[in-house]
């Protein structure tokens, strides 16, 4: 097994459909153009209410991805 070194990217992401949404369109995003991730970890979430009711998530990552 190889030694790996990984470099981290923070993500912040947003949705009106949850927060899983928000994770998975952040990371779709970024994997247009970020190669070889590996990981991610949710550091923040926030939300915007609006009426008594959840309107928005946001949701800021860490990612990890291997330096090639």
């Amino acid at each position: 097994m190889s030694n790996h070194v990984y470099k981290t990217l923070e993500l912040t992401g947003s949705s009106t459909s949850g927060i899983e949404d928000t994770v998975n369109t952040a990371i779709a995003k970024a994997n247009e153009t970020v190669r070889n991730m590996q990981w991610f970890e949710v550091v923040e979430t926030r939300g915007h209410i609006h009426n008594g009711k959840v309107a928005h998530w946001q949701v800021t990552l860490k990612v990890g991805f291997t330096l090639e």
